[in-house]
């Protein structure tokens, strides 16, 4: 009896834990959510964004970003805000993202100190931005793992360091015993959006989300009160750049596995694995132009 009363308190389709407007009430979407979030779905060939903004997967983006608490954001709007601010304009605001007419907010940056003495930038989306970033994120998580290399550990489910080292370890007995060692200077601040949406759009058709993740990515930073214009970069904080960063990086995953080396990437910090300190340096001379050619970064 216990089990049952906590199963009908996780359940979606309470009145007082609905998100979705009346108008998309009862939209078929063909996906299966767990309690730790999307798990499966069929994607449709058109019209991915009413995919993505369909009840259930909004109800759970909601969700995700309720439990995750966090501060506001520009318009100081907290978590706990956020449900009745969705009932109140849920049908409006959807039909603004469905209509292309929709402007995110600009993040609100702030400074976290970092374990070497410096300091990262974060950016803080609304908590109302943030939900449709979830919403996003949730159907690009399932949509782009089964394109992901192997070798990539970060922001990634049911991997982590601790498998990337693991996978290092196994190299090294293979006797790959010198390694490139390479950091992407300042990756999140450096992304070219022009190349990312290139990328994007091998695979998600539907132009509408294509221009809203472009209008994510432009939405400009507040930084001591001043706006600033964002046009290059992802900006760290908020639902969506984990999961973009990977897709941007996943092209050098896949070149690398192209020209058959042995490596290891954890978001942009990479290793690959060599059997003389001559290939290593050969190796480095040749993926290097790849990365700052074609991807348009930086090698640190």
């Amino acid at each position: 009896m216990k089990a049952r009363m906590q199963n009908e308190s996780m359940r979606l389709d309470r009145p007082d834990s609905r998100v979705e407007p009346k108008v998309m009430a009862g939209l078929q979407t063909f996906m299966g959510i767990s309690e730790q979030g999307l798990t499966s779905f069929t994607c449709p060939k058109e019209g991915l964004l009413e995919f993505i903004l369909s009840p259930a997967n909004m109800n759970a983006a909601y969700k995700k970003v309720k439990s995750n608490r966090g501060s506001g954001g520009i318009d100081g709007m907290s978590t706990e805000a956020l449900l009745a601010y969705l009932k109140k304009h849920g049908s409006e605001f959807i039909a603004s993202l469905l209509e292309g007419t929709y402007k995110p907010n600009p993040v609100r940056r702030v400074e976290i100190p970092k374990a070497n003495g410096k300091k990262r930038g974060l950016g803080i989306p609304t908590v109302v931005d943030r939900t449709v970033q979830q919403a996003i994120s949730q159907v690009f998580e399932v949509l782009y793992e089964p394109q992901f290399s192997e070798m990539s550990y970060g922001f990634r489910p049911h991997r982590g360091s601790h498998r990337a080292l693991l996978k290092c370890g196994e190299y090294i007995e293979q006797g790959y015993l010198f390694t490139v060692d390479m950091d992407l200077e300042k990756f999140f601040d450096t992304v070219n959006h022009s190349k990312l949406i290139e990328v994007l759009s091998r695979t998600i058709k539907d132009s509408r989300l294509v221009s809203l993740i472009h209008r994510y990515l432009n939405a400009g930073v507040i930084n001591c009160g001043k706006y600033q214009l964002t046009q290059l970069g992802l900006s760290q904080g908020g639902p969506l750049s984990p999961i973009l960063s990977n897709i941007m990086l996943n092209e050098l995953d896949k070149e690398l596995e192209r020209r058959g080396h042995k490596f290891v990437r954890y978001a942009d910090d990479l290793l690959i694995f060599c059997k003389s300190r001559k290939a290593a340096h050969r190796t480095y001379d040749h993926i290097v132009p790849f990365i700052e050619g074609k991807l348009f970064l930086k090698v640190n």
